[in-house]
């Protein structure tokens, strides 16, 4: 069986280990689905590990670093920065979610699953496949 492979967002990481029970639900089961290959950048590492490091949140770093370890990785290069560049200047991304879609379209992943609303500017991009994992009720009131 041929898995998914599936640039996971870091927003995706963080609400499995700290979102709302509907939210972190969701979050999980992409994490869990055994017909995914899950595929992370060191953009994600950075945006995911460092609070809870020096918050000493021992558990959610633990239960980073699993993902991390399960994970292949894309290697950040001049390549990649680059295309972030334009595709930020094309689509008005904002800079870590251009280097966050320049890394998943290297590493020609089947789709990015994100927790970003559907008409935010990441669902303009052609180059691959997004999908959202937000629901209306993911807001407080």
């Amino acid at each position: 069986m041929t898995k998914r492979r599936t640039y996971v967002d870091s927003n995706v990481l963080i609400a499995a280990f700290q979102g709302d029970e509907s939210t972190a639900q969701r979050a999980q089961a992409v994490l869990d689905d055994p017909k995914r290959a899950l595929v992370i950048s060191e953009y994600v590492r950075l945006e995911t590990l460092p609070k809870p490091v020096f918050h000493r949140r021992e558990e959610e770093v633990a239960f980073m670093q699993a993902i991390f370890a399960a994970a292949e990785r894309v290697s950040t290069s001049d390549s990649l920065v680059t295309n972030a560049v334009t595709l930020a200047s094309k689509y008005d991304l904002a800079p870590v979610d251009s280097l966050h879609a320049s890394a998943a379209i290297q590493a020609g992943v089947d789709e990015f699953v994100t927790l970003e609303k559907p008409n935010k500017p990441f669902f303009r991009l052609k180059e691959i496949t997004m999908v959202s994992i937000y629901q209306a009720n993911d807001e407080s009131p």
